[in-house]
């Protein structure tokens, strides 16, 4: 009974970030087993252009380490603010999200050529944290009952965490990095007087969304005073899955 709870609760998060954090776990999983090698993995310039391990490409976004604290945390950070953007400013919009890791995945590896960086998956949280954290400017956010600031401060109070465990702070600077890029392109410079919007998502990718049932999760919630009923759905905007609100995540 409490497997099948589990499971209900995990199908009622949305499908970006289910399906990004099951493939962080069960990679990480597998790697514990034994079935895969982190050599297998990290990202190798050399590897993916001249022996076409075209996988590494992804897969250095899906491994976080061992099993251990700098694992549980990173995944705590992923779950919370990839589901926290998705229900929130992505609500409804699958596609653009999606296009939003495609965008940041993308800088990042042409950035990581240059810092010969082989794992980015904590950049892409920091990416998806300062994204977060500029589009909720006055949420207060409690950094593990020690700190209390507003939301922008916290992709620093990440950094600073990190050099506190001695790791580099150069993958967290460039998710910081690409952040602000995708913030001041999608958010800032639109609304200059001039500007335009120039991350036009691709017009192949709702539809590509909607043919792998992806984009349209509507679902019967259970344990809800009022059921949802199936509902019609486009391609591009759907009932979410779940409603977001500031309010439930002032602490962390």
């Amino acid at each position: 009974m409490a497997w099948q709870g589990l499971t209900a609760e995990f199908l009622q998060v949305p499908a970006v970030t289910r399906a990004y954090t099951a493939a962080c776990v069960l990679t990480t999983a597998a790697v514990q087993l034994e079935l895969l090698s982190p050599f297998q993995l990290y990202f190798n310039p050399h590897l993916v252009f001249r022996k076409f391990q075209v996988w590494r490409l992804v897969t250095n976004f899906l491994f976080f380490g061992p099993l251990g604290f700098s694992f549980f945390f990173n995944m705590l950070f992923v779950f919370r603010y990839c589901r926290m953007l998705e229900e929130g400013s992505f609500r409804g919009r699958t596609a653009d999200f999606v296009f939003m890791f495609l965008f940041g995945g993308v800088l990042m590896t042409l950035l990581g050529l240059l810092g010969s960086l082989f794992f980015l998956g904590q950049a892409l949280t920091v990416m998806l944290v300062y994204v977060w954290s500029r589009r909720n400017p006055r949420v207060r956010v409690n950094f593990f009952g020690l700190l209390t600031f507003q939301a922008p401060f916290l992709p620093w109070a990440l950094m600073g965490f990190s050099l506190l465990l001695g790791n580099s702070i150069l993958v967290d600077l460039l998710g910081i990095a690409v952040g602000h890029i995708y913030y001041f392109l999608e958010d800032v410079f639109p609304n200059q007087p001039g500007g335009k919007r120039l991350l036009l998502t691709p017009s192949f990718l709702p539809f590509c969304l909607s043919s792998g049932r992806v984009a349209c999760t509507c679902l019967l919630r259970p344990r809800t005073p009022r059921r949802l009923a199936l509902l019609h759905c486009s391609p591009i905007k759907c009932l979410p899955v779940s409603v977001w609100s500031p309010a439930w995540h002032g602490a962390l």
